[in-house]
């Protein structure tokens, strides 16, 4: 069975953002994958210096068929650099899972079947 992992910042840690709406969004992507029988797994970050390792972490724990990086890391034109270091973790630490893109976090499951098809 394939399995996803989705990253994303952590929405408690986002200054200004509603993140209980937010969190409310993620499990409702959750539920589409469980929908779908498809195994998944979040791993929220806060944009700090433990982002990279816990990333690092999320990305080793299991193997992965696709990772799918969240819009709250890849829009925001002042997160490009951190972008950009996630999409390289992917690359180095689970080079064999495909890497897709939601543009909501109930759309999770429909970025990573993209790639699992």
């Amino acid at each position: 069975m394939a399995r996803v992992l989705v990253v994303g910042l952590d929405p408690a840690k986002i200054h200004g953002s509603d993140a209980e709406a937010v969190k409310a969004a993620v499990l409702r992507g959750q539920a589409r994958f469980d929908a779908l029988g498809i195994e998944s797994d979040v791993c929220s970050v806060a944009l700090d210096a433990g982002a990279e390792t816990a990333i690092v972490e999320a990305l080793t724990r299991k193997d992965y068929a696709c990772v799918v990086v969240g819009g709250g890391i890849r829009k925001p034109e002042p997160l490009l650099e951190f972008f950009e270091k996630v999409v390289n973790l992917v690359r180095h630490h689970a080079p064999t899972a495909a890497i897709a893109f939601n543009s909501s976090p109930e759309d999770s499951a429909d970025a990573a079947l993209r790639w699992l098809r």
